[in-house]
């Protein structure tokens, strides 16, 4: 049996006491956030990024093991485990090579080789391997044949007795794990992926048109091609294969395998061999390859997704104030919603801007009523359809007026998949999906981490062939983003929804919605402690997330900060220290710089932890995320029809991939700043040099109207050169 924690040190570059213990302190239940933020004494400070690497190794592994024992049972109830085989699987590292030597053993179908068998012709077999050399001496191959003729067993000739050999042969070279690595390294290095579109398709007909005639390398293709290719294959638009040197992979076979001097025996071999390789090698290897490459493409377009998800997630808050949401339409209007400084919602209402001039005027008294009435400090308007036209007319609006709000137009992709949705049915119950809509593009600005938390992530629009990939590793590599951002920023007790919630380390859906409803009975929590009179709330839950729990303007000063209650003892200690209250550490920094952090280190505590102590008494309460920008716009830009080559105009960066970022200028379809245009050097990594929502201005290279493609550039604009983030 391997030592996985000796493997996972070495191939991780870590300690084996950090790896121990990590995987220990997840056996107990420690979340990914809780042992990363909490617990960095015992794992050596390891991220989170590390922890779950860590973990995603060990649970392989750990299927790797649970794997190894059935096939060993499997070979050893055949009566065919020897020790050398039994040192084989239990050192194999890889899922790959363990099939492969579990080939030879795994129980088949009737192939061509056991219907040989069934006639008697493995003996034949064994014949003409033991004359496999070159000394051997010389045999006669159609005389030996001839002696496994049989009417009854369907030999009727030593043609066929020598056929059924060869199936034999061919199956057993086809299983020899040696063989099949080397042949799927050799067509790895050296093969090459190219496509074709189907003849039914003319050229010029679709957007895969580039396929038409593609090539590249099986080891560099780039994720984006490959997950493109299978796309279009999918859809019968296009086909893929990988071509390579047959006769180089069938002499490497055949320096392997034959080695006899006789002709006969060795046409019979570059026979077998060239069978084998033809009906029992060649596709699976292929489709091992094909799914190798599927896989390393799923892995980085999640990636990409990830990383996006996360800077959407942790985009700027505009902050708690009384907002209004519009979710702009021509025909049906624009709804409008207004919501207080807690996200809860007040009123709506329907006003026609683009309709007669009796609409637009009731529309303006309408817009100005509610921005006075609820002291509006916020105005959201989302991007869809009417978008532009509804910020020119709020624009307008809020130009007449003393007391200007804030007004952003704001992206709102998945607003209407959560207004549909069955959190948004249980939230708004007697509203119109419409309304719903609006109060999400309100709370989106508010605060987009809480309300972007209730949309499913391949709903936000930052993904990259999302529909494509493994859907079960994008689920869990999605959840994870999502619970990282929420414990990175932490979450208010007393506002946080059910759905926010159920991210917060160590809360069960149950617990959050138990939660919610002590909070609507009993009012807001005072202080942390409170958590443990919420039904099914235990000491286990408490560890897990109280530190990622605030409590703004509670009885604890300590409740509002990411500072865990275990270590309350510590701020106390500090204090009395320093002979002050501990609520003034807070108010005065500068004593905090008095403290020698050596002076509280015990076996439990270390220095990692003071420092986290002491940063969050720097700045208690403080919200991790930027502060908050947004783009302006041109005015009379509209459409794409408004565009022209040469423009230079600000955006916003929608969604960043392999090959590029698209950005949001305001006319319903974001253009593609394609890798080469993004900054004047190299740029390997778009997501090294952009972030999701970050402000750009850029120049309009190309413009098609009819595919409603728009080209961008970054690096040409004025005044722009993004360098790449350390």
């Amino acid at each position: 049996m391997i030592d996985m924690i000796n493997i996972i040190s070495k191939e991780l570059s870590l300690q084996e006491w950090q790896v121990s213990n990590a995987l220990e302190l997840r056996s107990e239940g420690g979340t990914i956030p809780f042992i990363a933020r909490y617990r960095k004494e015992r794992t050596g400070t390891l991220d989170e990024n590390q922890l779950r690497d860590l973990f995603d190794r060990a649970d392989y592994l750990k299927e790797l093991e649970d794997r190894k024992q059935t096939i060993l049972k499997s070979i050893e109830e055949q009566g065919k485990l020897t020790d050398e085989l039994k040192a084989k699987i239990e050192n194999c590292l890889s899922k790959t090579e363990l099939e492969d030597l579990y080939l030879p053993y795994k129980p088949k179908r009737r192939t061509r080789a056991t219907i040989a068998r069934e006639k008697g012709l493995e003996p034949l077999a064994e014949f003409i391997k033991d004359h496999n050399s070159g000394d051997s001496g010389y045999i006669d191959l159609i005389a030996e044949a001839a002696k496994y003729i049989s009417e009854e067993k369907g030999v009727e000739t030593a043609e066929d007795a020598i056929k059924g050999a060869s199936d034999i042969v061919a199956e057993e070279i086809s299983e020899d794990a040696d063989l099949r690595a080397w042949i799927r390294n050799y067509i790895f290095r050296e093969g090459v992926v190219y496509s074709w579109i189907k003849d039914e398709h003319p050229e010029g007909s679709t957007k895969y048109e580039m396929y038409r005639e593609f090539e590249a390398p099986v080891k560099r293709i780039v994720s984006h091609n490959m997950l493109a290719l299978r796309r279009g294959e999918k859809e019968d638009i296009l086909g893929f294969d990988i071509k390579f040197d047959i006769d180089e992979v069938l002499g490497y076979i055949e320096y392997k395998k034959c080695f006899a001097s006789q002709e006969e025996v060795v046409n019979f071999f570059r026979s077998a061999i060239k069978d084998c390789f033809a009906r029992l090698i060649k596709h699976s290897i292929l489709g091992e390859i094909r799914n190798d490459r599927k896989e390393f493409a799923d892995l980085e377009s999640i990636d990409v997704f990830e990383k996006n998800l996360r800077q959407a997630l942790l985009s700027a808050p505009a902050g708690m104030k009384p907002t209004m949401g519009i979710d702009p339409g021509f025909r049906t209007g624009c709804k409008i919603a207004i919501i207080d400084s807690t996200g809860k919602f007040i009123e709506y209402e329907t006003i026609y801007p683009t309709g007669s001039d009796y609409q637009k005027m009731n529309a303006e008294e309408t817009v100005k009523d509610m921005i006075i009435r609820h002291d509006i400090g916020l105005i959201g308007i989302g991007n869809g359809t009417a978008g532009r036209e509804t910020d020119k007319f709020v624009s307008d609006i809020i130009a007449k007026m003393k007391t200007k709000p804030v007004k952003v137009l704001v992206n709102e992709a998945g607003a209407s998949v959560y207004s549909a949705s069955k959190t948004a049915n249980e939230e708004f119950p007697d509203l119109d999906v419409s309304i719903r809509g609006a109060i999400s593009i309100a709370r989106r600005l508010q605060d987009p981490l809480a309300e972007l938390v209730k949309i499913d992530p391949k709903s936000i629009g930052v993904g990259q062939y999302q529909h494509d990939v493994d859907q079960k590793l994008l689920k869990k590599k999605l959840e994870e983003t999502v619970e990282s951002c929420v414990n990175y920023v932490g979450v208010d007790l007393n506002t946080a929804s059910k759905e926010l919630l159920i991210h917060v380390s160590g809360l069960s859906k149950t617990i959050a919605k138990n939660i919610v409803l002590w909070r609507d009975e009993n009012g807001a929590f005072k202080n942390r402690k409170q958590l443990m009179k919420v039904p099914k709330f235990g000491p286990k839950a408490f560890e897990l997330s109280a530190g990622f729990l605030r409590i703004r303007e509670g009885e604890n000063m300590l409740d509002n900060t990411a500072v865990h209650p275990e270590s309350y003892h510590i701020v106390e200690n500090f204090a009395t220290d320093l002979q002050v209250k501990p609520e003034q550490l807070a108010k005065m920094p500068e004593l905090l710089k008095k403290i020698n952090i050596k002076n509280y280190i015990s076996d439990t505590i270390g220095e990692p932890t003071l420092l986290d102590i002491i940063s969050e008494l720097e700045k208690p309460g403080r919200d991790p995320r930027d502060e908050f920008k947004y783009a302006e716009f041109m005015e009379g830009i509209n459409a794409i029809s408004d565009l022209k080559i040469g423009m230079e105009l600000e955006g916003v960066v929608t969604n960043i991939t392999n090959f590029g970022a698209f950005v949001d200028i305001g006319v319903h379809q974001d253009g593609l700043v394609h890798i080469s245009e993004i900054a004047n050097t190299f740029v390997k990594d778009p997501a090294k040099f952009l972030n999701v929502g970050q402000i750009v201005k850029v120049l309009v290279l190309n413009v098609d109207e009819k595919l409603k493609r728009i080209n961008l550039s970054i690096k040409q604009a004025k005044g722009n050169n993004p360098k790449q983030k350390k």
